[in-house]
């Protein structure tokens, strides 16, 4: 690693990069890189997704991960390392770790999915549940390196991880030589930071975008200061990338290698999840979807070929099922809607022959006769619908409307 004489950050070389890559020979894959024909057709040119969500432990956190505690000193490893992390960095940290013979301590948050906690001990870390958010989390694993002597390992600021995330970039160019263009998601800016080093140092006509969920959207602000800033409450689904402030070290190269950064609303992430399990048939988190959520709120504004990187695919269970249903619903897909009508025997059932005239399939049905908001001869039904799209939802809405129903939502 070199230093930047302007701020005396540690920076990261392409050198570095190609260190990293001879560090993870036999312990990272070579994800796949896979075309979407789907992509490709809204996109205009050829788009292809690298698979990182296909990496061991689910994402490419292990690369950093293992790639800083490998070179930690003798005494450092004998001391243990901690981590603080809601899923994929605390995988990462507690494989890698196994596999250095290093003992791994890692805190999670006390709300995260159960599924991540199981996996990290799984990988031979002891866990320790502390904070309601990863903001506390952070405190508590600091606190516990200071008083033990224990290494932290940040999961993104730090010149070592951020090689290691950097050789993804390299097997991007290796996998792809033709690319003009490589989308990643950004959280706090590791992988985007090392992703453009390594592509820029070899292919400087490559432009690199990043992406970050419009509710966690750091660097906008932070690159039009020219500085590392907070933002306060970052909210998304998309925990991967939930991140309220860069990095000072990968911020410095984002600044200057990172062509441009987008964000993309819940929406867009919802139906890039769903669009990566139906059209391509892989499980992505709603971080690692960002990519393909940029190419599908813009899809012609990006020079081809494409290549958007999913970063993850650790997304637990139940978040996935109310990521669909959002995805659904975004899409036109699944539609929910509340209504009044006369309460009378029939009623429910002349409802329905409505909405079968215009092949609506009924999902689940909620009846309220007994409420201080309705009449006295009148009930409530919520209605959760299999829809065909925007086109047949308006359908629906128009259909229950002439038949002179009272649509509330």
């Amino acid at each position: 690693m070199s230093y930047s004489t302007a701020d005396s950050l540690p920076t990261v070389t392409l050198d570095d990069v190609r260190g990293a890559q001879k560090m993870l020979s036999g312990v990272a894959r070579m994800t796949a890189m896979e075309g979407s024909r789907y992509l490709s057709g809204l996109v205009g040119a050829p788009v292809h997704l690298k698979c990182e969500n296909l990496q061991r432990t689910g994402s490419f956190k292990l690369r950093g991960a293992y790639v800083r505690i490998a070179g930690l000193l003798p005494e450092e490893r004998a001391a243990g390392v901690v981590a603080a992390s809601a899923g994929n960095h605390a995988q990462g940290v507690a494989h890698a770790s196994s596999l250095l013979g290093v003992r791994s301590t890692v805190f999670m948050p006390v709300g995260a999915p159960l599924p991540k906690v199981a996996a990290t001990r799984d990988y031979g870390a002891e866990v320790r549940l502390h904070g309601q958010v990863v903001d506390e989390t952070l405190a508590a694993a600091q606190e516990y390196a200071r008083e033990t002597g224990a290494v932290f390992i940040h999961p993104f600021d730090h010149p070592d991880i951020i090689a290691g995330q950097g050789t993804v970039g390299l097997e991007i160019l290796e996998q792809c030589p033709e690319v003009r263009t490589i989308v990643v998601g950004i959280g706090g800016g590791g992988l985007a930071a090392g992703v453009a080093v390594a592509v820029k140092a070899v292919r400087p006509d490559v432009k690199v975008i990043g992406v970050q969920a419009a509710g966690a959207a750091a660097y906008p602000p932070s690159l039009e200061a020219g500085r590392p800033v907070s933002i306060p409450y970052p909210a998304t689904m998309a925990d991967g990338i939930r991140v309220g402030r860069p990095g000072d070290v990968p911020f410095q190269l984002v600044e200057e290698l990172v062509d441009e950064v987008r964000t993309v609303s819940e929406d867009e992430l919802s139906s890039a999840l769903l669009l990566c399990l139906e059209r391509a048939k892989l499980v992505v988190e709603p971080a690692g979807a960002s990519p393909v959520a940029a190419l599908l709120s813009d899809p012609h504004s990006f020079e081809g070929p494409v290549v958007a990187l999913l970063s993850g695919g650790n997304v637990d269970p139940l978040l996935m099922q109310r990521i669909l249903r959002h995805g659904m619903a975004a899409a036109g897909r699944y539609l929910s809607l509340r209504l009044r009508l006369t309460d009378r025997p029939g009623a429910l059932a002349t409802l329905l022959g409505v909405l079968s005239v215009v092949d609506a399939n009924v999902l689940d049905v909620s009846h309220v006769r007994t409420d201080p908001r309705l009449g006295l001869t009148e009930a409530e039904v919520e209605l959760h619908l299999e829809t065909k799209g925007p086109v047949h939802c308006a359908e629906v809405g128009a259909a229950l409307r002439d038949a002179g129903y009272l649509v509330i939502d």
